[in-house]
């Protein structure tokens, strides 16, 4: 073991190297992949410079996620205090489903959901778990708000028309869980969004009152903290009235921004927050945790406890449930994504998550203001939002964002909103600083000239 210690340290220092040097690395394509990188596996073993001479290629031509040039997902940087978190927990290996095997582990993740739902007003009720992403997430709220408004779906399937809400910005894994769930992907319900791409809660309310006109059942809507293409905000407090009219399970989506809890600054954009039933955040995004670090908490503990306890008595061998995190689950075996969050949290106090926060608008902010400071560009984003929407020379976004990745110039994405298609910047990365912003339009200037795009 302490042999692959020192090559990973060694692994480790060339990656850092590479980041800084390299920026997100050259793609490979697709077809020459195989003749690029010896990945197959053999009847022999591969010797031991063999192997470290394919894990240094490796390292090298994956895409640098930490780079100063990575614009492209929403995640990105990497924080050294929370990295190690995740290091120890790869070590410590325990899985995340009683007290017996987990231990204090069991704790750490415990003060985290409690901490949360603290923040956001839920009361001694509540509880939550760590799910396998944000899409998961919003499975489990989806589960529980069916299990609320129809208990027998558990045992008997569904026999009636349910109906679930979300907005036609929002992710894409609501109607993906809608078919899971098995009321089926038609019975979800796409409200429209005004200019900003914030839903409308009156047609939303107009929605609801058509399906129930119609027999069928609404039982869930879906808000978003931080919309996929534009990042925008729905107005949780004025849906949640909507919410409370039909009696209908509203859950906030705040994989993308949901950590604006921490900031006193940006806490306002989620304002009604505690009037959900369940709420999902992501600390891979917003906070710089390493992937996956996904929470969703709920307001009445009950309902995680109904949607996922299942008796195993070859597993709970210990009698506090409470301690026994499987109980309220959606997996059996789980590795600890709750540690690297603790020790990010613990290294940099309440304080240092909210500059961290604070920080990523501010690279926002000064990517906006460079955008309408230079007529070549066109901004179609808006303020309180971490993703910076832009085209340049009017470019078709989607030819330059290619073209910048197979040059390994930059990694960003692109997207669309209201039939237009634009450049999509991700200030998420929380280690960058001013100068990074700048050199990143520069780049694309100097690249769309020399190019002659």
């Amino acid at each position: 073991m302490h042999k692959d210690l020192k090559l990973f340290i060694e692994l480790a220092e060339i990656l850092l190297e590479e980041e800084a040097n390299n920026t997100v690395a050259k793609p490979i394509d697709t077809d020459k992949l195989y003749q690029t990188l010896d990945l197959q596996l053999n009847d022999a073993p591969a010797l031991d410079e063999e192997f470290k001479s394919t894990l240094l290629q490796i390292v090298k031509n994956t895409p640098k996620t930490a780079s100063t040039s990575f614009f492209n997902q929403l995640f990105g940087g990497r924080i050294g205090k929370a990295t190690l978190g995740d290091l120890l927990a790869v070590m410590l290996n325990n899985s995340m489903y009683t007290y017996k095997v987990a231990g204090p582990q069991v704790g750490i993740e415990k003060v985290i959901l409690n901490k949360i739902c603290d923040i956001i007003g839920y009361g001694n009720e509540s509880d939550g778990t760590f799910a396998p992403g944000g899409s998961m997430s919003n499975y489990m709220a989806m589960l529980m708000a069916r299990d609320k408004y129809n208990s027998t779906i558990r045992n008997e399937g569904v026999t009636n028309k349910m109906v679930a809400y979300t907005s036609e910005a929002s992710h894409y894994s609501i109607a993906k869980n809608a078919s899971f769930i098995g009321i089926g992907r038609n019975q979800v319900r796409r409200i429209k969004t005004n200019a900003f791409g914030q839903m409308l809660a009156e047609d939303l309310e107009h929605q609801i009152k058509l399906d129930i006109k119609k027999g069928y059942q609404p039982f869930f809507v879906n808000a978003t903290a931080g919309t996929t293409v534009l990042g925008a905000f729905d107005n949780t407090k004025t849906i949640s009235n909507v919410c409370k009219t039909y009696d209908l399970w509203l859950h906030l989506d705040g994989a993308y921004c949901g950590s604006v809890i921490f900031s006193k600054k940006y806490k306002h954009l989620v304002e009604g927050i505690e009037h959900t039933d369940s709420f999902s955040v992501n600390a891979h995004k917003m906070l710089s945790t390493p992937l996956s670090c996904s929470i969703i908490v709920v307001k009445n503990k009950t309902y995680l406890h109904q949607s996922l306890t299942n008796d195993a008595e070859y597993l709970y061998q210990t009698n506090d449930d409470d301690f026994n995190l499987g109980k309220t689950s959606l997996q059996c075996g789980r590795r600890n994504d709750a540690l690297k969050l603790w020790t990010l949290w613990k290294s940099v106090g309440n304080k240092g998550l909210e500059h961290i926060v604070n920080h990523q608008f501010k690279l926002a902010d000064i990517a906006r203001d460079y955008i309408n400071n230079h007529s070549d560009y066109k901004l179609y984003s808006f303020d309180d939002s971490i993703s910076v929407c832009f085209n340049y020379k009017n470019i078709p976004a989607n030819i330059l964002c290619t073209k910048l990745y197979q040059s390994a110039k930059l990694m960003v994405g692109y997207g669309n909103f209201n039939d237009t298609e634009f450049v999509r910047m991700v200030t998420i990365n929380s280690v960058l600083k001013e100068e990074d912003i700048i050199a990143f339009f520069k780049t694309i200037e100097s690249f769309v000239e020399a190019e002659k795009l």
